[in-house]
């Protein structure tokens, strides 16, 4: 292998993370909710699963994305 990469970082920015932590709480939570036979949580933590992707969404189009301008590049 090469010491040039082109590899994006595999969504190590600020929008990827803030994404997927929402959506794991989401998750989470529906979880417990579904063991719990509470069928209106577990339908407002799927509301939520889709509020984190849409999260993730807007801060890549706002520059937290991988290739965004807010986004710092670290050195691995």
């Amino acid at each position: 292998m090469s010491e040039e990469s082109n590899d994006l970082g595999h969504g190590h920015s600020p929008a990827a993370w803030t994404a997927v932590t929402i959506m794991l709480i989401a998750f989470a939570i529906g979880t417990v909710a579904f063991w719990l036979d509470m069928p209106w949580l577990v339908w407002a933590s799927a509301g939520l699963l889709v509020v984190g992707a849409i999260v993730g969404w807007i801060m890549s189009k706002i520059g937290y994305g991988v290739n965004g301008s807010k986004y710092i590049a670290k050195e691995h």
